[in-house]
């Protein structure tokens, strides 16, 4: 019996000990549209920023000739970056307003960094995809759409920035949302906003704008803060894949078998009747468990130790689901994948595969197509996945994964491959039922 359960400690409902107003962003858009400006913006308007962090961008600003403070060096940390006035790899940024904590992914614009852009956007919640009002819709700002929509996001802002360039021109900013609407028939997204913004100045980023007083729309920060997020999380299907199983052997805990992992959906609470996967062993939870605090519950995507009334084996990689609710299990996986390795995706090559917490090897077993990032076409024809490319791929895998679709499940659904040789991350992949 654990100590919680020996000293008859507090139960505690798991949305008052997590707090789940966390929302996660990415930024996207083509080189020079001002992304990270906009969060220097957001940071410095919404009071987020530290005196010496303002100071030393202050001095930053002065000594390279700048007329004013660049707000974009707040997140361009690289000195290449610096020197180019460009983002090159995912810059991280953390904040949070009375009503929502944030993490901002700040992703490069360019071409050949997309597979950056794909590691920033995987876990967002939303994605900001700014256009240059004087540019309107361009190639990447279709081509960092079609990823939001290929990797899940459930929700695009389209901010039209540099409004200021533009004399604050309402038809421009027109045209440009019924051109987007027209192109975004074609993705998976349907939450899209639109909102007409100046970064460099702030307007409408957190402040309403006396410029564009014929926008009726909401500022980004409100969005940010009110857009709903809790919908997005699939709270039916219960996956807790195991990550660790905890022993102490100690005679305090002598009985104690603990299951440590995170939710990857769904909701589990003492009592619940759960199936053990691959096994097909049915428990019933005893108690769940998270810093020496029972829980009556826990959802998607809290940590926790789950305890079962029956000890049955179980270890790293096995999974415990709801009864009657189980994944589908193959070794046969189809899936679009994102390459990011420096050298082309090899048919019939091997590689290593992570999928939640189970590690196995994989082998390429077609090239289904290559997808034209810019049109959605797909290619068939001579195909070879590089650096860059999103295409469809068929593996198969050394053991049985338990996979849901990727539509369905994003933890579940997704997986990646590393090379084997150099223990690099080579492949984003999301599952295709």
């Amino acid at each position: 019996m654990s100590e919680v359960q020996n000293s008859k400690s507090e139960v505690f409902d798991s949305k008052s000990y997590l707090n789940m107003e966390l929302l996660r962003f990415t930024t996207a858009g083509s080189v020079d549209d001002g992304k990270s400006t906009l969060i220097g913006r957001l940071l410095y308007d919404s009071k987020s920023i530290f005196e010496d962090q303002m100071e030393n961008i202050e001095a930053t600003s002065t000594r390279r000739g700048e007329t004013s403070v660049n707000l974009a060096l707040l997140t361009d940390g690289l000195k290449a970056e610096r020197e180019q006035g460009i983002t090159i790899d995912v810059a991280y940024r953390y904040f949070s307003t009375p009503k929502r904590k944030f993490i901002i992914a700040d992703t490069p614009g360019h071409i050949q960094y997309t597979r950056n852009m794909v590691t920033g956007a995987s876990t967002a919640n939303l994605a900001i995809i700014l256009v240059d009002a004087r540019q309107g819709i361009v190639e990447q700002t279709k081509r960092h759409s079609i990823i939001a929509s290929l990797l899940g996001i459930p929700h695009i802002a389209l901010c039209i920035n540099k409004m200021d360039l533009v004399n604050y021109d309402e038809s421009i900013y027109n045209k440009i949302v019924d051109e987007y609407r027209q192109f975004a028939t074609r993705l998976k997204t349907k939450d899209i906003h639109f909102i007409p913004i100046s970064a460099l100045v702030g307007d409408n980023v957190v402040h309403r704008s006396e410029k564009m007083k014929w926008y009726e729309g909401v500022t980004l920060l409100y969005l940010l803060e009110n857009i709903h997020i809790s919908g997005d999380i699939n709270h039916i299907d219960l996956r807790f894949p195991v990550q660790y199983v905890i022993r102490p052997y100690s005679d305090e805990f002598h009985d104690y078998r603990g299951y440590a992992g995170r939710i990857a959906s769904g909701v589990i609470r003492p009592g619940d009747k759960v199936t053990v996967l691959p096994s097909g062993f049915t428990t019933t939870v005893k108690s769940v468990e998270l810093d020496g605090k029972t829980f009556e519950q826990a959802f998607a995507p809290l940590s926790v130790t789950v305890l079962l009334e029956d000890d049955i084996d179980i270890s790293r990689g096995d999974m415990l689901v709801r009864e009657g609710n189980v994944p589908r299990q193959s070794q046969d996986i189809e899936a679009m994948v994102c390459w990011m390795g420096e050298k082309p995706l090899q048919l019939n090559g091997k590689y290593a595969l992570k999928h939640t917490s189970k590690d196995a090897r994989a082998v390429v077993k077609e090239i289904k197509y290559k997808l034209d990032i810019n049109t959605l076409h797909r290619l068939t024809e001579n195909v070879s996945i590089e650096m860059n490319d999103v295409g469809r791929i068929k593996l198969r895998t050394t053991a049985p994964l338990l996979v849901d679709s990727y539509t369905r499940n994003r933890d579940t659904g997704s997986f990646i491959l590393i090379d084997e040789a150099t223990n690099v991350t080579i492949a984003a992949c999301m599952i295709i039922d």
